[in-house]
């Protein structure tokens, strides 16, 4: 019993470890690729989505590439996709759904981790003042100029003008994979305002949408398939008396990394999305 319990419990943390480490940062670069060719395909097609819905007035998937993030200061090149979850930013820089796309009048919010899954925004507070970067969306090319970096709680930047667009990148501030805090970049657009759709959601935001937000329907799949973890566990203790030690780890070691692995990464989902 005590060999089940320990079994469990190295999967757990060393999936933990691999899912926001090594294998994030994998997954990570494997979806920025993935969604960059899909994006540059829709742009090609004139149908990326600038708003809230999609040409049939269905509300963005979770998860769906809406623009192209470039910080030339950086080195960063990240598809944007659309939506703020932990999930969703596992993946990449994410669009707070309840604000205008970049390049629109109001102030667009764009998420990204610090460390885990590659930590895109790892370096935003290395931007200074003056300092200029492009989102291309739907609508064209975004220019942007940096006004300042803040914490949460600083005093907010003066607002932007009627009619004028802003854009705030979001990321945690703190220990890596225990941020304390948020840390925000205020950047002013530079270039042409673009006309803005309806807002279907209007100013409403899932709370595991928000800054810091977790994510509480992964739950019931942690639950499952911490059930078939434990399950593959006593599995593969009552085996050892007729396979053999050595032969039932040889089968048991890939099973429980795997089911490892997958708890894990909803344990991810329920941990800040801004890790």
């Amino acid at each position: 019993m005590y060999g089940t319990a320990l079994c469990i419990l190295a999967a757990m943390l060393f999936g933990l470890l691999m899912d926001i480490g090594p294998i994030g940062d994998l997954l990570h670069a494997r979806d920025r690729e993935t969604g960059y060719k899909e994006l540059r395909l829709e742009l090609a097609k004139g149908t990326v989505p600038v708003g809230q819905t999609d040409s049939n007035g269905a509300l963005l998937t979770l998860g769906q590439p809406v623009a192209l993030l470039t910080i030339p200061e950086l080195g960063l090149r990240e598809v944007v996709r659309e939506g703020t979850t932990s999930g969703v930013l596992e993946s990449g820089p994410g669009h707070l759904r309840n604000s205008p796309m970049p390049g629109q009048a109001g102030t667009a919010v764009l998420m990204g981790r610090q460390a885990g899954f590659g930590g895109p925004f790892a370096h935003i507070r290395q931007l200074q003042p003056s300092e200029t970067f492009t989102v291309v969306t739907g609508q064209g090319t975004q220019t942007f100029r940096v006004l300042d970096v803040r914490r949460a709680g600083d005093p907010l930047p003066p607002p932007p003008a009627s009619g004028a667009g802003r854009l705030e990148l979001v990321t945690g501030v703190g220990n890596a994979f225990m941020p304390t805090g948020t840390l925000l970049v205020d950047a002013d657009l530079t270039s042409t305002v673009r006309p803005a759709p309806g807002r279907p959601l209007g100013d409403t935001v899932n709370p595991a949408e928000a800054a810091m937000g977790t994510d509480p329907s992964a739950w019931v799949p942690l639950v499952l398939w911490g059930e078939a973890l434990l399950l593959a566990s006593v599995l593969l203790t009552l085996s050892r008396v007729r396979w053999g030690r050595w032969q039932t780890w040889i089968v048991g070691i890939p099973v429980l990394l795997a089911l490892g692995l997958t708890v894990c990464d909803q344990v991810v989902r329920l941990l800040p999305n801004l890790i």
